[in-house]
């Protein structure tokens, strides 16, 4: 079942992708106390993503918390390591790189797609939600091949 609005972002460990490596933080001590913006995509370096979805939150990360957000976070089904170097590389400074190698927020979200013909497994869809204090205000899921309702500028308009 897919998680809605007003629900509470499940418990589980994800790994932040730190300057000094991986770092595992739990779910609920990290949306605790504050509004974060998360963004979830197929996979860090593939064409939509790098081109288009991350540089748009680079872009607007300013004006995103101008309106209220503490902290942007994307998160992928890929390890810490593949996160900060994408992070690194796209000059993400702004954004927290949330590594969910197993994909087990996705699938605690109910947010995952078989990504198999592409060789990727099992992967994220692609959203955007706002969380404040581990309570789901916004949720934007995009249709599959899609890329409208997940883009800095739509969530940048809803809040």
């Amino acid at each position: 079942m897919t998680i809605s609005v007003g629900d509470r972002v499940p418990n589980l460990t994800l790994t932040k992708a730190t300057a000094s490596g991986p770092d595992q933080v739990s779910s609920d001590e990290y949306f605790k106390g504050r509004k974060v913006a998360v963004v979830a995509v197929p996979g860090a370096f593939t064409p939509t993503c790098s081109a288009r979805h991350l540089p748009g939150f680079v872009d607007k990360a300013g004006e995103i918390k101008a309106k209220g957000v503490d902290e942007i976070a994307f998160t992928s089904v890929n390890d810490a390591f593949v996160m900060g170097a994408w992070g690194k590389a796209s000059d993400a400074g702004d954004i927290t790189m949330l590594a969910d190698g197993n994909a087990d927020f996705a699938k605690a979200l109910g947010l995952t797609f078989d990504g198999s013909k592409f060789g990727m497994g099992e992967r994220s869809q692609r959203y955007s939600m706002i969380v404040n204090d581990g309570v789901i205000e916004q949720l934007n899921v995009e249709a599959p091949g899609e890329f409208n309702v997940s883009s800095a500028e739509y969530l940048l308009g809803k809040l």
